[in-house]
Order: C-alpha cells, then structure tokens, then sequence
C-alpha cells in the first residue's frame, strides 16, 4: 500500500485564533463573576445597614435608581446577596470564578446551609441549563410537599369545648395558621379594648370615688394588686369580649370602607403651621404630629366645623373632597403613578406641591402625584418637592441636595478589563480559560435519579429531621 502526502494536518491559524478568544471569553466571564460576587456583598451590606432608606422604598427600587437596574432584575440581586449571607460555599465559589451568576441565582432559590454543599457540586459538574431543570424538579418536589402539608393541616384542624367538674368551659384548638393568626388578633384587639374600657372608668371615678359608668360593673383593682387578673385571665375575658362582639354583630364584619375609615380633628391654624399651637388627634384623642395631619388631608374628605369661643360648634360644612374626581381622572392621566425619582408606582396619592391651608390652589399645576411612602417622605422625612417654571419637578432631600431623575453612572477606567484582572490577583484569586469550566462530559442528564440522590425528602433526611 502506497502513502504519500502528509500524514498530519496543520491546524489551521483560524481555527487557533478563534480558540484564543474563546478562551478570552471564558477567562473574562470568570473575572466578571468573580466581580460580581464582590458587588452581592457590597449589595447585601448595603441593604442590611439601610443606606437605600433615604427616601426609597426598597434596595431594589434604589438600585434601579443609581445604577440603571429593570426592577425584576434588581429584586434578584437582592434576593441572591441575602441568601449568599447564609451560603459560604456557593458565595466563595462564586467568587473564584468557578460558578456563574446564573448558576448561583437558580441554586439560592433552594439551597440551604444545610444541602448547600451537594448543590456546589451540582453547580461545578453541569452547565446552566443542567442545573435550571435540577432546580425546577427540586421545587417540584418541594410545591408537592407543601400541598400535602397544607392538607394533613386542614384535616387535622379541630375544636373541643367541654366542661369540667367544676362547671367550668374548657376550650381547645388546633387551627391552620392563618385562622390562628385571625384568631391572635382578634384576641388582641378585644383586650385593648377591655383596657380603654377601664381606663375610661378609672377616670369616670375622679376623686370623689367610683361613679356610674355604663359598662362598669365588673370590679376594679390597682395593677399589681393580690386581686388583679392574670394574663392569662385577661386572655379569658379578651376571648370572651370576642365571643359577645360577634353574636351582638350578627356575625357580620361590617362594610369594609366603614373598618377603614379614619377621622382626624386638626386645627386649622395646625395645618396651616405644623408649630402653630392647636389640636391634630384622631377620633379616640390619640395624638398625630401636625406634618401628618397635613399629608393626610392632601387628598382626603374634609369637614370644616368651625367653633364659637367656648368650644361649641358654631357651623358644620358639607363633607367634600379635596381633589375633585375629575381633576383626580386628569392628574392620574398626566403623571402616571408616583414622580419621585427612581419609584413610579402606579397607584398614590394627590400631593399639594403648596399645602392648601397655605393658601396652595387645588389645580393640576400644584398638584403631583405620590405613592403611600414618598407621601410620607415630603411631608414627615425633610425631602422637598417644587415645580420649576418649565414645569418640571424638583426634588431635594432634607440636606437640601438634589434628586435627579437619572444619576449619571461613575467614570470608568480606560481599560477596566485590565483593572478587574489585577483586582482578582490581588485579592488571591486565580482565574483561567478553565476555571468556570464544568465537569460535564456530554453524557444526558437523569433528571429523576438527581432529584431522588439530591433532595432531602427523596434521601429520608427530612423524615429523620422531624
């Protein structure tokens, strides 16, 4: 047999520049990954310490505010540098460069310190897509457990009530956990009731003794007295108070703008001037500092009463509300949820950019609109709002510095590769075209086998942990 010609092939120079930068690319994803475990923590200590609490809603609102981040993706750097607190592993490995982003964002949506390590290795054998699909049959697993759960709960919820050989009612439950906590609450409310109820006849009593006061038979004792009800007697009379008030009500939870509804007595003198002196209490006497009389009657219903000079009421207007409908229907169409630089959430509130009881015109050109929170920030946290000439709007916060709509980013070096690169190496970290590499050998992926050798439900851990 006859060989001629050349019995190797050079590799073609294409072919090695096209691998150099392939290897580039793999290279410099690490670096970045490495980098981006640096910015979860900045991110985490930031939003633990509440530096994003200077008039934002959240970390996530603040991030897409000065950094430029959609909301969804800031809510998931939040979400995954709170859970990297709890998972050294995954953190450090990040860090190396050794697990992508993607692969450390899928693995925090189930890992926990104590599967932590099994799912490392998940991460450092497969590709993104491996673990993806490990994770949705985890929480699979998980959502299935969740549902039997919530099912032995309601089967096993119950109520005995008997008496004992005194006479007594005992009462015991088990309750799913929302009807408990209904339950709590209402327990609560029915003893600050029971305690207004014996403030008002302490002070009914005055100096001359006890006085007749509706609902007052029960008898009264000095708090710490051997004759003083426990806490758990207490508790009693609160369960009972519960009992009394539904069958008085007919079982009916009442309409629910009634439940809600909040009225406020304020001076006008008080809204005009939050230093000014007068009256800002809510309908039981509770004091309510001035500013927040103020926000509250930005956009409110209002009833002028005016009083003679022995307090008597002189005069009762109409009930009206301070931004008409229509004019409501208009600000909502121009300003589309709040203005406060970095929110624009589309529900709020109408804002007196001048407060009408300093004489501001309820018009659309001094008005804006406000969610719930940055409401609160101009008229109780210092910041300041005006309208420009132009017709735009200028917020400031307390110290007076401006808040722009769009923060320009921070200047960059030249070649920020190059400084990210000698950033890793002084830190120690060691980053090549293999490091992120997985250990994957092409062979397909078991889904059912991983999920029954990784879960705990599936290895008997968690039976063995209740």
């Amino acid at each position: 047999m006859n060989f001629t010609g050349r019995r190797f092939v050079p590799t073609h120079p294409n072919i090695v520049e096209l691998d150099r930068i392939g290897d580039e690319i793999a290279e410099l994803s690490a670096h970045l990954d490495a980098a981006t475990a640096r910015l979860l923590d900045l991110i985490r200590e930031f939003d633990t310490r509440g530096g994003w609490n200077n008039g934002f809603l959240s970390c996530a609102h603040w991030l897409c505010y000065r950094v430029g981040l959609e909301m969804r993706a800031a809510r998931e750097r939040v979400r995954v540098a709170r859970a990297l607190g709890t998972l050294p592993r995954l953190a450090q490995a990040l860090a190396r460069g050794e697990l992508s982003y993607s692969k450390v964002r899928a693995l925090t949506r189930i890992a926990t310190p104590e599967t932590e390590e099994r799912l490392l290795k998940v991460g450092l054998s497969g590709t993104a897509e491996h673990v993806e699909r490990i994770v949705r049959g985890w929480r699979r697993v998980d959502r299935k457990m969740e549902v039997e759960e919530t099912a032995r709960r309601h089967k096993n919820r119950a109520l005995h009530v008997y008496h004992d050989d005194d006479g007594m009612v005992i009462i015991r439950a088990r309750l799913e956990p929302q009807s408990g906590a209904v339950l709590i609450q209402a327990i609560a409310a029915a003893r600050a009731a029971l305690w207004q109820r014996a403030s008002a006849n302490d002070a009914a009593d005055g100096p001359a003794g006890p006085q007749s006061v509706e609902g007052s038979a029960e008898p009264r004792y000095q708090d710490g007295s051997p004759e003083a009800p426990t806490i758990e007697q207490r508790e009693a009379d609160a369960l009972a108070l519960v009992a009394e008030t539904a069958l008085h009500r007919g079982i009916d939870p009442g309409a629910w703008g009634e439940r809600y509804l909040v009225v406020i007595h304020v001076d006008a003198a008080v809204l005009a001037d939050a230093d000014a002196p007068g009256q800002s209490v809510v309908e039981d006497g509770a004091y309510v500092p001035a500013e927040t009389s103020q926000r509250l009657a930005c956009d409110a219903s209002r009833v002028v009463m005016r009083h003679d000079a022995d307090g008597r009421i002189t005069e009762v207007g109409a009930r009206t509300r301070t931004i008409p409908p229509a004019l409501r229907r208009a600000l909502e169409h121009r300003d589309q949820g709040c203005r406060f630089p970095g929110c624009g959430r589309k529900f709020g509130q109408g804002h007196h950019i001048r407060h009408w009881a300093h004489g501001g015109p309820t018009t659309l050109s001094n008005l804006t609109m406000l969610c719930r929170r940055h409401h609160r920030a101009v008229h109780e946290e210092g910041f300041q709002v005006r309208r420009l000439p132009d017709g735009e709007l200028c917020f400031r916060r307390p110290d007076g510095t401006p808040l722009v709509e769009s923060p320009p980013l921070p200047p960059i070096a030249p070649d920020p590769i190059a400084v990210l690169r000698e950033r890793n190496a002084a830190d120690g970290i060691q980053i090549d075209a293999q490091t992120s590499k997985p250990g994957w050998l092409g062979e397909r992926l078991d889904l059912g086998y991983a999920i029954d050798v990784l879960h705990p439900a599936a290895t008997g851990e968690r039976a063995m942990l209740r």
